[in-house]
C-alpha cells in the first residue's frame, strides 16, 4: 500500500508540529519546508525536511509533488509583516495543491468576527472583522474557498487562544506565566465574570487529523469549530494553573495600560491592542458541526492539559515525564 504523503508548512511551529507529529503516528510520510534544514532537523528528526521558503511559489510547488495532503500553519514569527507575507503564502499553498490534487487543512481562528456576531459564533456567522489581522484572516479564507472549487478542497478547523507543549507565542506562555521558571505569579489578561475559549494543541492537531481520515465525506470547503476549555468566568484558567502547581500563587490582572503605550514602537504590542477586545465579551465558538461529523470533540481533561503545558515549559520542578513525552511523540 502507497504511503501518504503530506507536506507542512510551518512544522517547527506549535500547532504545525503538533499535526505533523500527529500524521507521522498514524503512518503518513511528512515532509516539512524550511530555510534552516539542519535546525529543524535537529529538533524533528521523524520529519523529512525540505529546504525551501513558504514564499517562493517553486519551493512550494516541488516539495508538494506527490502530496495528497498541505497543512498551511505557518505564520511571519513575531507577527512581522503579516500584511506582506501571509497572503503571497497562501496563494503558494493553493497554486500547490491544485497541481498536485491535494487537500488543504488550515488552522483558523475567532479574528474573522466581530462583535456583531457575538458572542456564540457558529460556522457561518458573518464576517466583519474589527482588526487589519481579522481582515487578512478573512481574505485567506475567501481565497480558499475559491481554490476549493478549482481542484483545491479545504478544512479549516477554528479553535480558541492556544496552549500546551509547542505553543511558544501564546497568551499562556507569554502573558500569563514565566516559561522556565516554577511559577509563582499568574497574570490573567481575562475581566472577571468575562468567558473565555482556550484550546489544547494536541487536541487542535487530533481533531485535524480525524478530520483529514474522513475528508473523502467532507464537503469541498469544510469549516468546523472546536470548543476546547471554555473558561466562563475567566477565572478557570488561574485555578488549574494553581492546581497544578500544588499551591498558593499571586494572581495579578495584566496591565493593560501599558499596551497602547508601546504599541507605536513593539509589533507585539500593536497586535495585543488590536485584540483586546476578544477579553472585553464572553466569546465561544459552538462546536455542534463538528460533534455531528466526528460524534465527539477530542478533550484532553484541563488538569492534565495545565500539568503537561507546565512540565514543558520548565515550570514545574519536576523531569518531563510520560505525560509531556506522549504530547509530543514521536520524534525519530
Amino acid at each position: 500500500m502507497t504511503q501518504q504523503i503530506a507536506l507542512v508548512l510551518g512544522a517547527t511551529g506549535g500547532i504545525g508540529g503538533a499535526v505533523a507529529r500527529k500524521l507521522v503516528s498514524r503512518g503518513w510520510h511528512v515532509r516539512a519546508l524550511n530555510r534552516n534544514v539542519e535546525k529543524a532537523r535537529a529538533a524533528e528528526p521523524c520529519l523529512n525536511w525540505v529546504q525551501g521558503d513558504a514564499m517562493r511559489a517553486a519551493d512550494v510547488m516541488a516539495a508538494a509533488e506527490g502530496a495528497s495532503l498541505i497543512v498551511h500553519a505557518v505564520n511571519p514569527p513575531g507577527y512581522r509583516d503579516w500584511k506582506k507575507l501571509v497572503l503571497p503564502m497562501l496563494d503558494n499553498t493553493i497554486a500547490a495543491a491544485r497541481a498536485v490534487g491535494a487537500t488543504i487543512v488550515l488552522p483558523g481562528t475567532v479574528y474573522n468576527f466581530g462583535p456583531d456576531a457575538f458572542p456564540v459564533l457558529r460556522e457561518d456567522s458573518p464576517q466583519h472583522p474589527v482588526t487589519k489581522k481579522g481582515a487578512i484572516r478573512v481574505e485567506m479564507e475567501k481565497r480558499l474557498e475559491a481554490g476549493s472549487r478549482d481542484g483545491a478542497p479545504v478544512i479549516i478547523v477554528r479553535a480558541g487562544d492556544f496552549f500546551g507543549p509547542g505553543a511558544a507565542s501564546s497568551w499562556f506562555s507569554q502573558g500569563m506565566i514565566t516559561p522556565g521558571k516554577p511559577v509563582s505569579t499568574v497574570t490573567n489578561p481575562a475581566r472577571k465574570g468575562v468567558g473565555h475559549q482556550w484550546a489544547y494543541l494536541p487536541d487542535v492537531a487530533e481533531t485535524m487529523v480525524q478530520f483529514i481520515e474522513r475528508r473523502e465525506r467532507l464537503p469541498d470547503f469544510a469549516v468546523y469549530h472546536m470548543d476546547g476549555f471554555w473558561d466562563h468566568d475567566g477565572q478557570q484558567m488561574v485555578e488549574a494553573i494553581r492546581r497544578a502547581v500544588g499551591g498558593r500563587v499571586k494572581v495579578r490582572s495584566f496591565p493593560w495600560f501599558v499596551v497602547p503605550l508601546a504599541a507605536p514602537f513593539v509589533t507585539f504590542m500593536r497586535e495585543l491592542k488590536e485584540m483586546r477586545y476578544l477579553w472585553r465579551d464572553p466569546i465561544r465558538m459552538s462546536n455542534d458541526r463538528l460533534v455531528a461529523e466526528l460524534g465527539f470533540e477530542p478533550r484532553t481533561p484541563v488538569d492534565e492539559a495545565i500539568r503537561t503545558t507546565l512540565l514543558s515549559l520548565g515550570c514545574l520542578e519536576e523531569r518531563m515525564d510520560d505525560e509531556v513525552a506522549g504530547a509530543l511523540a514521536p520524534r525519530g
